[in-house]
């Protein structure tokens, strides 16, 4: 169990960093209750984990690096999850900015 929780303390801020600014894009937004977006973050957070899933089989499989025995930091794949939650709601955000500020 020591394995999973025993890593660098700048993972952990990045992971939180993640955590905290997708949470502050979606209160900003104020789409805490809407069901519909909620299910779109899910889906859009698994497709984004599949797809970096089959870019790290690619890469170790092909030789583009390599994780050696007792350094694969498994907290990787939450700050992944959380990067692709924030992700959606920077670009909600954007678009929303874009929608109400037509260019010209």
């Amino acid at each position: 169990m020591n394995v999973f929780l025993d890593f660098n303390s700048s993972w952990y801020i990045l992971l939180f960093a993640f955590l905290g600014a997708w949470a502050a894009l979606m209160f900003a937004r104020r789409k805490w209750n809407a069901k519909h977006e909620a299910k779109e973050q899910v889906f859009l957070a698994l497709g984004g984990m599949m797809s970096l899933a089959m870019m790290e089989f690619f890469a170790v499989s092909t030789g583009l690096w390599n994780y050696t025995p007792g350094n694969w930091p498994v907290i990787l794949w939450p700050t992944y999850f959380a990067a692709i939650l924030f992700g959606y709601q920077l670009l909600r955000s954007i678009e929303g900015v874009l929608i109400r500020r037509p260019m010209m």
